[in-house]
């Protein structure tokens, strides 16, 4: 009998998988999810770093459902309360044209264009004596000997001119309000350099703390003859008297560092008062 037979014939068809491999394009997925969330994460640590606590609170306000976007929440109608994370600076919103200056980190707000124009050119002109007493821009008005004497800060209440002792340098005898030559030297160095812009001029007077033990501790009265003799100095340099406006002796209640008793709380403040102070 021949090997040839007329039985049916068998085919077999074999089903051929895709090229994604064993695991399919799952992992694909995966992987796009993992790389979003590290975005995110990463975006996240960026904006706590980069922002204010005025601003995080705008961007929370704004993304939570339940609390409206006002500028009570915010400080502004924008998504980061009118502030650029960008910047310190804060910058006009749109729309309102008004340049809200700063001083240091605390922004200055204004109802007006006029308002916060003044406040800004004033800020300004501070900031131009600020650089000016200490020869930021060119040689300084005062000595090196006295300028170790002297810090200063822009605040809200305005330009702070801090005079202090030094452990081998005092500015006024002990125990009294006679000044030192560099007092004197420094007192009319400020006379000259406030003679340039027309602010009121408070002087307050410190020192460093006592022992509760001591019998005679006239930590008041000397500290307001201080002050008192800080405003003679400065009326003898040229200062119009018409504008002081206040002086006072803060005893030892405002220590400049943490040791109450440390003679760098022995200073005298100069505050070169913004506008709107009284």
């Amino acid at each position: 009998m021949a090997n040839g037979s007329n039985g049916p014939t068998i085919i077999r068809r074999k089903k051929v998988s895709g090229g994604d491999g064993h695991h399919g394009g799952a992992w694909k997925v995966a992987y796009a999810d993992f790389v979003t969330a590290m975005m995110a994460f990463f975006m996240l640590m960026w904006l706590l770093n980069a922002t204010t606590e005025q601003q995080r609170k705008g961007i929370a306000d704004y993304f939570s459902p339940t609390i409206p976007i006002n500028r009570i929440s915010g400080g502004g109608s924008g998504a980061f309360g009118g502030d650029n994370i960008f910047t310190e600076d804060n910058l006009s919103q749109s729309g309102t044209g008004i340049n809200q200056p700063t001083i240091g980190q605390k922004p200055m707000r204004f109802e007006s264009d006029e308002d916060a124009n003044a406040a800004a050119a004033e800020v300004a002109a501070l900031q131009d004596l600020e650089a000016i007493l200490f020869a930021q821009g060119g040689e300084s008005m005062i000595s090196d000997l006295a300028l170790r004497h002297v810090v200063s800060r822009l605040t809200d209440e305005g330009l702070v001119i801090e005079i202090f002792d030094l452990p081998n340098a005092t500015l006024f005898e002990p125990d009294s309000a006679t000044p030192s030559p560099v007092a004197a030297q420094i007192a009319g160095v400020l006379a000259r350099l406030f003679q340039s812009v027309t602010n009121k001029v408070a002087i307050k007077g410190h020192l460093q703390a006592r022992s509760v033990l001591a019998l005679d501790n006239p930590i008041w009265e000397l500290s307001t003859s201080r002050a008192s003799q800080m405003r003679l100095l400065l009326e003898a340099g040229g200062l119009n008297p018409l504008r002081i406006s206040r002086i006072t002796g803060s005893g030892d209640r405002s220590p400049a560092v943490p040791d109450a008793t440390a003679p760098r709380n022995n200073r005298i403040e100069v505050v070169l008062l913004r506008s709107n102070r009284p």
